[in-house]
């Protein structure tokens, strides 16, 4: 129903045609183009509800401005993607700059510090070493907790979005200190572990 709309979506250079829609599970990423009605994708997308028998989740949709700077703080202030737009209802979140929007396990927006993003992982995998390091774990279970937890809650967000450096030189630390039982020079590099 989408691709056969009127909505323009976005065009991708180098692709013959436009983007309009991705979906991965039961997650569903629309692109509309300032010249979009809102109104019509909800329509579209009650209209898909009723034929699927769904539910769409109108309290999980979040919209990201996408252009320049002015524009975007017009669709925040506005709540309308153009002047002749509805307005986007109130329950609808619109990411202003600055605020991060979590889609697929990745965090996007305009002008959103990645680094604070990426210190709230670094607190929490802190806090799991933490609660290990009661334990006592022998450096085989030092290395497997390592693994379990550094690893565990950095690795796919990593590879969705990058790490930035002074991020990864945090969790290096963090490792080593684990490594090294709080020491800051442990008796096993890191490379060798």
């Amino acid at each position: 129903l989408l691709r056969k709309s009127n909505l323009k979506g976005f065009q991708v250079p180098g692709s013959a045609e436009r983007l309009i829609v991705k979906l991965f599970a039961d997650d569903t990423t629309v692109y509309l183009h300032r010249e979009d009605s809102f109104g019509e994708l909800e329509a579209i997308l009650e209209t898909w509800c009723k034929a699927a028998r769904a539910k769409f989740n109108i309290k999980k949709t979040e919209i990201i401005p996408v252009g320049k700077e002015d524009y975007r703080r017009q669709v925040v202030v506005t709540r309308r993607l153009n002047d002749n737009g509805e307005a986007i209802p109130a329950n609808v979140h619109i990411a202003a700059d600055g605020v991060a929007v979590r889609i697929l396990g990745a965090y996007i927006g305009n002008k959103v510090d990645e680094g604070a993003l990426w210190l709230q992982v670094a607190a929490k995998v802190e806090q799991r070493l933490d609660q290990w390091e009661r334990l006592n774990p022998t450096i085989i279970g030092r290395k497997l907790i390592i693994q379990m937890f550094t690893g565990g809650m950095t690795q796919f967000r990593t590879k969705a979005q990058g790490m930035p450096k002074n991020v990864e030189k945090k969790f290096k630390s963090l490792i080593g200190k684990y490594i090294a039982k709080g020491s800051s020079h442990p008796l096993i590099a890191l490379d060798q572990m």
